[in-house]
């Protein structure tokens, strides 16, 4: 028997479904965002691909400071409810700060560590212990083999955590 994973309406397990986290990077407004979940919630329904939909109250690791990041957490997470609600689609967005955990699980069905806070041990574990599934990003600057997303290892909470990387590997530590 494989451990079943609930996220949302979806339960995920090690002999599957295929399922995709797609949405835009970051909430631009509130239509345009509805509009992509729609668009997504059909598609996915078409092809038989549950989606979890992914999208950002704020970019936090904007490298310009004049760059759009986002409408904050309040507007945000609203914003991500109506996506729950109106398409039955589970929902996924980054948690930058330890602050912004327990809010963001009140909406949330997995709560997303950015990569470059792949490694922030009190981020982390304030992310488990909210007890929904975590999805650890694996950063750019770390090996495919290391220990990247790790830090649970010593009396982790109650947790499940998803690691997944956007790069592919060629070699030992080569990524693209």
């Amino acid at each position: 028997m494989t451990h079943k994973i609930k996220i949302g309406n979806l339960a995920i397990h090690a002999d599957g479904p295929l399922f995709l986290i797609a949405g835009p990077c970051v909430i631009e407004d509130e239509a345009t965002t509805l509009e992509v979940a729609h668009f997504l919630k059909q598609t996915g329904d078409e092809l038989d691909i549950p989606i979890i939909f992914k999208t950002s109250y704020d970019k936090a690791n904007r490298t310009s400071l004049g760059s759009f990041r986002g409408p904050g957490i309040e507007k945000g997470l609203k914003t991500l409810q109506k996506v729950k609600d109106t398409t039955g689609l589970p929902v996924l967005s980054d948690v930058h700060e330890t602050c912004e955990v327990e809010r963001a699980a009140r909406v949330l069905d997995v709560i997303q560590v950015p990569a470059f806070l792949c490694r922030q041990t009190d981020l982390i574990l304030a992310a488990a212990r909210t007890k929904i599934p975590v999805n650890i990003k694996k950063g750019q600057f770390l090996s495919l083999h290391g220990k990247w997303g790790r830090p649970l290892k010593r009396r982790p909470p109650p947790a499940i955590v998803i690691s997944c990387s956007q790069s592919v590997g060629l070699l030992s530590d080569t990524t693209i």
